[in-house]
């Protein structure tokens, strides 16, 4: 009987992915937290996941030349990935919408669901060390 990766570990993959790139952003909007004018981002975790859960994607990409790179990766093209504008609770005077209490407490939710996954897979994956050797 053959074993199906994707099966194994379902959603949890593309969460990974998916906190990965919300760290990503969250790291951007603490980064230039004393930068004028610029705009916090972050994605709709929820949503994003929900359209990976139902196999829905966003645009699909299609190569009109020989030469065209093919996208990798499942963010590509995702609905409910793209970045969207955090709105402030207290707009700074420079324009700046990064308020970094919140983004740090974002910044460490979304750490600690990335550990969860991880941790999740881990046991999947040594649970499916232990069927193959037998124990």
């Amino acid at each position: 009987m053959a074993i199906s990766i994707d099966k194994a570990f379902g959603i949890h993959e593309n969460a990974m992915h998916l906190q990965a790139r919300r760290a990503q952003l969250l790291s951007q909007n603490l980064a230039n937290s004393d930068t004028p004018n610029y705009k916090a981002k972050d994605i709709d975790f929820k949503s994003a996941l929900k359209s990976v859960a139902n196999g829905t994607t966003g645009v699909a990409l299609t190569a009109t030349q020989s030469g065209h790179i093919q996208p990798k990766g499942f963010l590509m093209g995702l609905a409910g990935t793209e970045q969207l504008y955090r709105q402030p609770m207290q707009p700074s005077l420079d324009g700046n919408t990064v308020e970094p209490h919140v983004e740090m407490a974002e910044f460490t939710d979304n750490s600690m669901r990335y550990l969860m996954t991880l941790r999740f897979m881990s046991g999947k994956i040594n649970g499916m060390l232990s069927a193959i050797r037998g124990e």
